[in-house]
């Protein structure tokens, strides 16, 4: 194993499981293919990185991220249903079929791969599912950052929470550990391409139904897809929302993809993000009462 993947760990990690990482890296990659190690070589540097952050599953941080996965996709999908509803919705309501521009297509190409990425890691593949939604992502939001460059436009510093904000719900199911992630559901690969399959009729009856007003936006654009987002994520998601802190880091994917989605702004943020830290307290509190109740 390369010496620098080791080097990654922290020093005590290192020196106490560092000769186990490579002889278990070495069986892994034996015989295997370029892909394989590649593969190997990359949840190494996963295992790394989170080690060194403190997001290893006996770690507080660590559990928290783990418990606010699931929502972070279910964000992620809404936000990319959003987008494509949004497109797809606008070109019908013009009536130009040049209304979409080259960039357009793209945006929906990338729209495409985060929905699926993030409607399979809901839908029981949450590895490969996640590292999709987030290549989804960050594919489209570097194009919009590359694009106007390119044309000799820099784009201004109001839009860097536009451009931030998706990446970093996309990246927070990525340092979930591995023995914590959400359970999913068991689906055979039929049901995955029926899962996926119902997604994308979903998303094109919204477009043909879309209205264009603003109650659409904030309601059909936006607060169907989050419904079924979390309708997929299901209850043993929520179950798993037991602290305040908990609670918050699960409704602040959601903040987030309002402020980029234009429903929640710069005067009511905050507000937003106050009123799911206090949701979050009150369900402790529920929970605790419930428990002394009952004991």
């Amino acid at each position: 194993m390369s010496t620098p993947l080791l080097r990654l760990y922290p020093a005590g990690y290192r020196r106490a499981f560092g000769e186990e990482i490579a002889e278990a890296y070495r069986e892994a990659t034996e015989g295997a293919g370029r892909a394989a190690r590649f593969r190997e070589a990359g949840d190494i540097v996963g295992h790394a990185l989170r080690m060194r952050m403190r997001l290893g599953s006996a770690q507080r941080a660590g559990r928290l991220f783990a418990a606010a996965a699931p929502f972070a996709l279910a964000a992620t999908a809404a936000y990319a249903a959003f987008g494509l509803v949004s497109m797809l919705g606008d070109w019908r309501l013009s009536g130009n079929a040049d209304f979409l521009a080259p960039l357009s297509y793209l945006m929906t190409g990338c729209d495409l791969v985060t929905l699926a990425g993030a409607v399979l890691a809901l839908g029981g593949r949450f590895a490969a599912g996640a590292r999709c939604a987030f290549a989804g992502t960050l594919a489209q939001e570097l194009a919009l950052l590359v694009v106007p460059l390119t044309a000799g436009v820099l784009p201004p510093s109001a839009a860097a929470p536009y451009l931030l904000a998706p990446v970093a719900v996309a990246a927070l199911p990525l340092a979930c550990p591995p023995d914590l992630r959400p359970p999913g559901r068991t689906l055979g690969t039929a049901a995955r391409v029926a899962l996926l399959l119902w997604t994308g009729l979903t998303v094109a009856a919204l477009a043909l139904t879309d209205a264009g007003s603003h109650l659409t936006v904030l309601f059909w654009r936006l607060g169907v897809p989050v419904a079924a987002a979390l309708l997929l994520a299901g209850r043993p998601a929520l179950s798993r929302l037991r602290t305040p802190g908990r609670f918050a880091l699960a409704g602040a994917p959601f903040v987030a993809m309002g402020y980029c989605a234009g429903v929640v702004d710069r005067d009511t943020a905050l507000p937003a993000l106050a009123v799911v830290a206090a949701a979050g307290a009150a369900l402790r509190l529920w929970r605790l009462r419930d428990g002394a109740s009952t004991g």
